[in-house]
């Protein structure tokens, strides 16, 4: 196919790819949604890292909840998961989490999984955070690494075509159906790839923070470019910002400190050595919600009862030092490169931007408002409601991710084209970087200062007006690529700003605090679960908030 490129002023060839089902992302959401699409037909996976090495879950620490015990049942699983979401997740979805979450468990078992197990050999648990039975299935504290591990030896399997380094521009739409995307390799050309489905699986977007536990990948381009094609976002105000991540020592700043610390029995102390959780939640503690940790750590450090590098101790010195070796060996090494030894001291941790509880609005079988277009993990909204429970990620990626896949190779098999008019406005956009003035480097840290200063764990109005003026002016520049091979960066950069206005305009749509989402500006006489609004939703052609009374 050939298009013109404005840059050069020439016809330039693309090249075009066809496949049945084209996934998107490759964490694992994705590489589980392509595994289950390849079973119908030609399906390719496009990388924006290396397939398996980038994304979350192989940064997973923590845990894959499951209801495993007969003690335990779905319907306990349910509400945990519906109360720690504080009632704003789609309970239908929620209900299939919580179903098939041992079944997809049991399919990684099967592909050579190796996860720890108690004395009797069955799969061990453990307690996590809003949880009233300990479901937290775990291999050590390198949980995501040994399911990505698993998921990479069966995809390598199948007949899916891995295109790694490859970054998605948008997504290409034949009428109101989308046909396919457009990509750019690593030398900056544009690639052209028709599918019959695609299957968006991009992570999350916490990289709009100035700390986050994220991968540099996640930066919310599937958020973006899922917004840009049609598609409804939920919920997109719900950030989480996980209780515990590293300020000491400063190259360690954001880093994950996995909640099995907390389940394996961590207490968190201020700097007056107080056990401080019994003045916020005296029942669960430590195990609180994630919301409910991260606020009254924020609020013990904004009050002056933080540490000397601004956080709180996470100690696990009172546990034995073998308990420390075999179950959290992660944690004990990281810290150890950094010159801590957690068997002898206590880290220091603070909250860090950690997942976006909302994304595109799903339906059960995964498919979005828009036609041809599925989605999976992160980048979805609606299971996790308000705040997501630690250990439901990494499910909801093997649940989603397989009836992502399943429903994408069901698709039928169509004659679409993709309109060379579409290819060439994306040249033209590229040409413009060429031309421009700003490096992304710099958008991207002032992006990120002023989310983590106006749209972080406490929220106003005025905060959050104050954040989208500076959003729109960064919007408004225009950004540098030195070279094709610098286009990629300049994308991300778009992608970011776009991602940030939807979490910002979520904000300022709730007027209520609620999981994640608190404003400190607003008097409400309502608990969650009696909360007078419903989700958020934004898209090209609405945006608002449901107000129904919920029942």
């Amino acid at each position: 196919m050939y298009v013109y490129d404005p840059h050069y002023n020439k016809m330039r060839s693309a090249e075009v790819l066809d496949c049945h089902v084209l996934v998107i992302g490759s964490g694992g959401a994705g590489v589980r949604a392509a595994i289950e699409a390849s079973g119908y037909g030609e399906t390719i996976l496009v990388s924006k890292t290396l397939a398996g090495k980038g994304g979350c879950t192989t940064m997973a620490e923590g845990g894959y909840n499951a209801v495993l015990r007969e003690e335990d049942s779905c319907g306990i699983h349910f509400e945990d998961t519906m109360k720690g979401g504080a009632y704003l997740n789609d309970p239908e979805l929620v209900s299939i989490l919580v179903a098939e979450a041992p079944q997809r468990i049991n399919d990684l078992l099967a592909w050579g999984a190796v996860f720890d197990v108690t004395d009797s050999c069955d799969v061990a648990q453990r307690p996590f955070g809003g949880q009233t039975f300990p479901r937290t299935c775990y291999a050590g504290d390198r949980t995501g690494h040994e399911m990505m591990m698993t998921l990479i030896e069966r995809l390598a399997s199948t007949n899916v075509e891995i295109e790694n380094e490859v970054t998605a521009l948008d997504l290409v739409r034949e009428g109101e159906r989308v046909v396919g995307a457009l990509c750019l390799d690593g030398k900056g050309e544009v690639m052209v790839i028709r599918a019959d489905a695609t299957v968006l699986a991009t992570g999350g977007g916490t990289q709009i923070y100035d700390i986050s536990t994220n991968s540099s990948s996640g930066t919310g381009d599937g958020f973006a470019i899922g917004y840009r094609a049609g598609a409804e976002l939920i919920d997109m105000e719900m950030v989480q910002f996980h209780p515990t991540g590293a300020v000491y020592p400063y190259d360690a700043r954001g880093r994950l400190i996995t909640e099995a610390v907390r389940g394996e029995g961590g207490i968190l102390r201020n700097a007056a050595g107080e056990r401080f959780m019994s003045r916020y939640d005296p029942e669960r503690m430590e195990l609180s919600t994630r919301d409910v940790v991260s606020r009254a750590i924020a609020t013990e450090i904004l009050e002056g009862r933080g540490t000397p590098h601004g956080g709180v101790f996470l100690d696990v010195t009172h546990l034995p030092r073998q308990q420390v070796e075999e179950k959290l060996p992660v944690m004990l090494e990281q810290f150890l490169k950094f010159g801590v030894d957690i068997r002898e001291e206590p880290m220091e941790v603070a909250p860090t931007a950690h997942h976006v509880m909302g994304g595109l609005r799903i339906t059960p079988d995964a498919g979005t408002t828009v036609p041809g277009l599925f989605a999976c993990g992160e980048v979805t909204g609606g299971v996790h409601g308000a705040n997501r429970l630690g250990g439901n990620a990494l499910a909801d990626t093997q649940v989603f991710g397989k009836r992502a896949g399943e429903s994408a190779g069901r698709s039928p098999r169509r004659d679409s084209r993709i309109d060379p008019k579409a290819i060439e406005a994306q040249e033209e956009r590229l040409a413009a970087f060429l031309d421009g003035h700003v490096p992304p480097s710099t958008v991207i840290r002032s992006l990120k200062t002023a989310m983590w200063e106006g749209a972080g764990i406490f929220r106003t109005e005025a905060g959050l007006n104050k954040t989208l003026g500076v959003i729109s002016h960064l919007s408004s520049l225009r950004l540098l690529a030195r070279t094709r091979e610098n286009l990629a960066g300049c994308c991300t950069a778009q992608n970011m700003l776009l991602s940030a206005s939807l979490v910002v305009r979520g904000a300022i749509l709730r007027k209520e605090s609620r999981g994640a989402h608190m404003r400190k500006d607003v008097v409400q006489t309502w608990d969650a679960r009696n909360s007078p609004y419903g989700h958020t939703y934004q898209s090209l052609d609405r945006s608002g908030i449901e107000t129904a009374v919920r029942s």
